[in-house]
């Protein structure tokens, strides 16, 4: 071993010796953990004892109706959620890089700082905006003959939506905006001497450019929407809205684990999920890669 492969090597310990401990031990003990099941000993009276059962947590859960529905509201979440998050971001990063923007700084302030604030605090503020005998909000549309509820099951959904949206738009338009920045401005130059528009500029030329930060915030973005949680979390608890406790797949692995207390179906539930965002995000990742091969 030479002398560069061993420095190279102690450097690298940390990460591999962090990245084991924090990763790969868990996601090997959720395995294990799923394929075991807790029942008790005797008529009952006795205490539990941990039984291998195999791959009988995992049909348990594919085979739960609540599981598989958790599945279609991550589903309507996504084809909601992710257009609105990638195109909202995007068009304020656009809009804060051209010159007619004003006080540049003071938009990206109030933009990110809603990401400053707890998820848990942020699903409570809007849970107090959602509930119609508190919230200033409910009753300035009731006034103006808008009447919706946010806690119905037509509307449970779009809340959800909102208050994530709240939570990472200006987070993204950040990383978006530090992109455009990036881009050499004499190719936008170019561009303007060319006879492009403002228009024509922005879709045709800067959009391009920064499609390595589209693609990441892309992924990033699905991978964060497979572990929607503590908004529907929030609005489950006291405020009779229709979100239910297993309304998400990790809503479901949590009650599975903390209500139920069978943790080996809640290690199942999670390992199908950490599964379906694996394929996801390799779909993601295959899928720009041959659109950036064609545009080589």
């Amino acid at each position: 071993m030479t002398a560069r492969t061993r420095a190279a090597a102690l450097l690298l310990a940390p990460f591999f010796v962090l990245f084991t401990a924090v990763t790969v031990v868990p996601i090997g003990y959720a395995v294990w953990l799923s394929l075991f099941t807790e029942k008790q000993s005797g008529l009952g009276f006795g205490g539990t004892e941990s039984v291998f059962s195999g791959l009988g947590n995992y049909t348990a859960a594919l085979g739960d109706r609540a599981f598989r529905e958790g599945f279609g509201v991550l589903l309507g979440y996504c084809l909601l959620y992710i257009p609105l998050m990638l195109g909202g971001a995007l068009a304020l990063a656009l809009l804060l890089d051209t010159t007619l923007a004003r006080a540049r700084r003071f938009f990206q302030l109030a933009l990110f700082l809603p990401h400053a604030v707890p998820g848990i605090i942020a699903a409570l503020i809007w849970v107090y905006l959602y509930t119609p005998q508190l919230s200033p909000v409910v009753r300035a549309m009731e006034a103006g003959g808008i009447g919706f509820d946010f806690f119905s099951p037509e509307g449970a959904l779009p809340s959800v939506v909102n208050i994530a949206l709240w939570e990472w738009l200006g987070y993204n338009m950040v990383i978006f905006y530090a992109a455009l920045q990036a881009i050499d401005r004499s190719v936008l130059e170019a561009a303007t001497v060319d006879g492009a528009g403002a228009w024509r500029t922005a879709l045709g030329i800067k959009v391009p450019l920064i499609r390595a930060s589209l693609v990441m915030v892309a992924l990033f973005t699905v991978i964060g929407s497979l572990q929607l949680f503590t908004e529907p979390l929030i609005l489950n608890r006291g405020t009779g809205s229709a979100v239910t406790s297993t309304w998400t797949p990790n809503m479901y692995a949590y009650t599975a684990a903390f209500d139920r207390n069978d943790y080996g179906l809640a290690a199942a539930a999670s390992v199908l999920l950490a599964l379906t965002a694996a394929l996801l995000s390799f779909g993601v990742t295959r899928l720009t890669g041959r659109r950036k091969e064609r545009t080589a």
